[in-house]
């Protein structure tokens, strides 16, 4: 599968949301249809990056990203609902991230950007990236190099609108 561009559509797949109820099942359709969607990926729920800059900066910035157009922000993770619940507590991420599990990584695949860090002792995850989506279609995309964390901070994305 080649990596998703600007122009693309977002795949259509079930996925889960992390809510204060529980796990509750979404299509990728119903989240991005008509809608200006900032999506970014972690490697992982509870990592240093992405718990000390990645995800709290999508938090911070959340108001100024709405200010912007943007009308919802979505944190995904190849993570199972339970543990993005978790972090979302952990992180006080409130309504301002939807938190979207892809536990099987099986979206990320179907984007590709997936990590093989099998070799780590971690599995398949997600590159770390952001993306701005208007009705579906891509029309940012920013994706990191493996460790970094520059282009795809909620400033970087800010920047970019």
């Amino acid at each position: 599968m080649s990596t998703i561009k600007v122009g693309d559509s977002i795949p259509s797949f079930e996925l889960t949301l992390a809510t204060a109820e529980g796990p509750k099942e979404v299509s990728t359709d119903a989240l991005f249809k008509g809608r200006k969607v900032v999506l970014f990926a972690v490697p992982g729920a509870f990592t240093p990056t992405c718990s000390a800059r990645h995800l709290p900066g999508f938090v911070q910035h959340a108001e100024a990203l709405t200010a912007k157009g943007v009308d919802t922000i979505v944190c995904l993770a190849v993570n199972d609902p339970f543990v993005l619940g978790a972090w979302a507590k952990d992180q006080a991420v409130g309504d301002k991230v939807l938190m979207l599990a892809d536990g099987s990584g099986l979206f990320t695949r179907a984007l590709g950007l997936e990590w093989d860090l099998v070799a780590r002792g971690l599995g398949v995850r997600s590159q770390r990236f952001a993306l701005v989506a208007e009705d579906g279609k891509v029309t940012q995309l920013a994706i990191e190099a493996p460790g970094g964390f520059e282009v795809s901070s909620a400033e970087a994305i800010l920047a970019a609108l």
